[in-house]
């Protein structure tokens, strides 16, 4: 659905005042005094405007939202959480339709208004993680955009099977291949890229690949990841999410590897994290390097932190890069906004005439105190309707 809508003095980017008029769901124009007779209209109140925030990497199908409180004591490997994730999705009736309702209502009120969403496929659950997230993009149509990765959490070779479940989800119409830590996981890197690659090339689609390996390791599946997208002619539609070895101590070998990124145009995401090696964002866009970023998982059977608030994890960028001054602020919110955008390929977005409607109100005098206070939207806008006012949407939450 479309719509049209004129909102009356808001400052574009933390910018002069201006209006700006929607039309049929995309921006007609940008100035002060606008007027459209018979279209609704907003009042910013000089309020702060941007484009829609942009999640590019969390799991909708996996989220506690609304459940009762889930004491977390699992064991410190990733495969415990693994293991002890797929099992509690079976024990706590985590329904992925009705969860990730949930999260993706939260998602938009915060002014996300794109969501990248891994989806796990595995031999216990098959792909009904797949079917109950549809459920919700199709429910959801007029609110937020979501588009789906096919994520072998368990492994690919280690569980026989799953690749046919990754057939079946990819024939179902989820956009994306997604992948895990090859040698942590699968034990055999070259097999597992291999198959997503294969896959990729097959259906046609784009890969996005999990890789929490450190130093070395990760380093390697890196240049194993690199070699496939250059002879498959992949570059541009490869990403590689956490991609925690590029914060390793060897400052030489990672500049290689950032060179050998941007040279074939393989995007990065990352979450800021705390307890981990994280790249380097300043090095990575220096460098050309398109970053996006996401809220990963969050209150979930993994850990009990998170909200969705992409401006909240702009702050966490910023921390975790020592980003203090304000035009390195703006940078952590880049990420979150255009970054994430230009990574999923999303058509039309920005603020200027031509673009998609998807809008978001700030409070704060400047963007960056808009980020660091992260108080709730006024105003959160999808294709020219108002989806979410003063931090609620407008769909019930179920």
């Amino acid at each position: 659905m479309t719509g049209n809508l004129l909102i009356r003095n808001v400052r574009p980017m933390g910018s002069a005042a201006a209006d700006i008029l929607i039309r049929n769901g995309r921006i007609a124009r940008i100035e002060p005094g606008l007027s459209a007779d018979g279209v609704a209209t907003e009042d910013g109140g000089g309020r702060i405007v941007i484009p829609g925030l942009i999640e590019a990497h969390t799991h909708l199908d996996k989220s506690l939202l609304g459940m009762d409180w889930y004491r977390n004591e699992v064991g410190p490997l990733l495969i415990d959480k693994i293991d002890n994730e797929r099992q509690a999705k079976i024990d706590l009736g985590i329904e992925p339709h009705r969860q990730s309702m949930r999260q993706a209502l939260v998602s938009a009120a915060y002014g996300s208004t794109h969501i990248r969403s891994h989806v796990d496929i595995d031999t216990v659950h098959g792909v009904a993680g797949v079917e109950g997230i549809m459920r919700t993009r199709e429910a959801l149509r007029d609110v937020i955009d979501i588009e789906l990765v096919a994520f072998p959490q368990s492994g690919l070779l280690a569980r026989p099977g799953t690749l046919e479940l990754m057939e079946k989800a990819l024939e179902m119409g989820v956009e994306i291949v997604g992948g895990l830590d090859p040698s942590g996981i699968d034990r055999d890197p070259k097999g597992h890229l291999d198959i997503v690659f294969a896959l990729a090339e097959r259906f046609g689609r784009p890969v996005d690949i999990h890789l929490h390996e450190t130093a070395e390791l990760g380093a390697f599946s890196i240049e194993l990841i690199v070699e496939r997208t250059r002879a498959l002619g992949m570059q541009g539609h490869v990403t590689v999410s956490h991609a925690f070895c590029l914060g390793m101590t060897d400052k030489a070998y990672v500049d290689r590897l950032i060179e050998a990124l941007a040279r074939h145009r393989i995007h990065i995401v990352t979450t800021g994290p705390a307890s981990r090696p994280a790249p380097e964002i300043a090095r990575l866009r220096a460098a050309g390097i398109i970053v996006g970023s996401g809220n990963d998982g969050f209150r979930d059977t993994w850990a009990p932190y998170g909200n969705g608030d992409m401006l909240e994890r702009a702050v966490f960028l910023g921390l975790r890069n020592n980003f203090r001054r304000d035009d390195e602020v703006e940078v952590a919110l880049d990420v979150c906004t255009h970054g994430g955008a230009a990574l999923m390929a999303i058509d039309g977005y920005g603020l200027a005439p031509g673009c998609a409607g998807d809008l978001v109100l700030l409070e704060g005098r400047s963007l960056t105190e808009a980020v660091v206070t992260h108080a709730p939207r006024p105003l959160v806008v999808k294709r020219g309707t108002v989806v979410a006012r003063a931090g609620k949407t407008l769909v019930e939450m179920p």
